[in-house]
């Protein structure tokens, strides 16, 4: 691998199995899959990811208790989404209606690939600017693809770094799709609720047109590991401003981290923590996902 760019973490190899049981039909909405032996990565790439294959990301999810899984683009992989597509077509020709995706495209496809990935399983266009190689796609481009892929029912994806949310609020609001925000949107935990980046997304979340994973909770966190305290107070507001539109995902294997990586079982109890409810946890761990992708 091209030695000027860092080798991040793997995942913890060996998941425990969490203290709460997740309900039936639960979707894990945020994974990746890398394997070098068979899809080769962009050469404007941030990090170079480890092994995290299919079977791996199988034995998570038997261990976990999750049915279904989106998976979404990473951006070391630039616009080839061959590894998503690959994994999500073995997933559900084994167990039917079992994933989805979320791609990364450029504004040259035609309206025949984007129809063919639609049949395939894709939801949604990922638009990552936090990440180096990501963001094949202009900000001027952005009202020309959404009205492009508005009649498929998809939706974009976004991933920016925290600090960015209150400049990039024009053109955020501007969008009329959907559109889902991971790791809650990079908003350190640390800063608090009242902070302005935090205040923005719950305008966002309040707008209507926003859905949030409450994913990355090691990422947000000021200390990287459990318990993740400091995040249940984000958690709380995001979920007591759009109850509908929240979802989870584990953002397995983790890429782009260098000193520790979390153990997802841990991942899991944090959000039993965050919601005691059990139907609020299967509004968001089933009901909402299974709508939002069209499982």
């Amino acid at each position: 691998m091209t030695s000027d760019i860092k080798d991040c973490l793997p995942p913890v190899r060996t998941p425990r199995r969490p203290h709460i049981a997740l309900p039936k039909g639960s979707v894990d909405t945020h994974v990746h899959a890398f394997e070098h032996a068979r899809y080769k990565m962009s050469p404007a790439r941030g990090y170079n990811p480890p092994d995290s294959t299919l079977a791996d990301l199988k034995h998570l999810h038997a261990t976990l208790g999750i049915d279904r899984v989106v998976f979404t683009q990473p951006s070391t992989y630039g616009t080839d989404n061959s590894a998503i597509l690959d994994g999500m077509t073995a997933l559900n020709k084994d167990t039917p209606n079992r994933a989805r995706c979320v791609v990364a495209i450029t504004m040259d496809i035609t309206d025949d690939e984007l129809a063919a990935l639609d049949k395939a399983g894709a939801r949604g266009v990922r638009l990552n600017t936090d990440n180096k190689g990501g963001m094949p796609v202009e900000m001027h481009d952005i009202p020309k693809l959404e009205a492009r892929i508005a009649p498929l029912g998809w939706h974009f994806e976004w991933l920016f770094a925290g600090k960015d949310i209150v400049d990039l609020m024009p053109v955020l609001t501007s969008v009329k799709i959907p559109m889902s925000i991971g790791h809650f949107a990079y908003q350190p935990a640390t800063a608090g609720i009242a902070a302005p980046g935090f205040q923005a997304l719950i305008e966002l979340m309040r707008r209507g047109n926003t859905w949030m994973k409450i994913s990355g909770a090691n990422r947000v966190s000021a200390t990287d590991l459990p318990p993740y305290d400091d995040v249940k107070p984000l958690a709380h507001a995001l979920i007591d401003a759009a109850p509908e539109r929240i979802m989870w995902g584990t953002d397995w294997p983790h890429p782009n981290k260098y000193v520790v990586n979390p153990n997802d079982g841990d991942l899991v109890d944090a959000f039993g923590d965050w919601v005691t409810d059990e139907a609020m946890r299967r509004k968001i761990m089933v009901e909402t996902p299974a709508a939002f992708y069209r499982f």
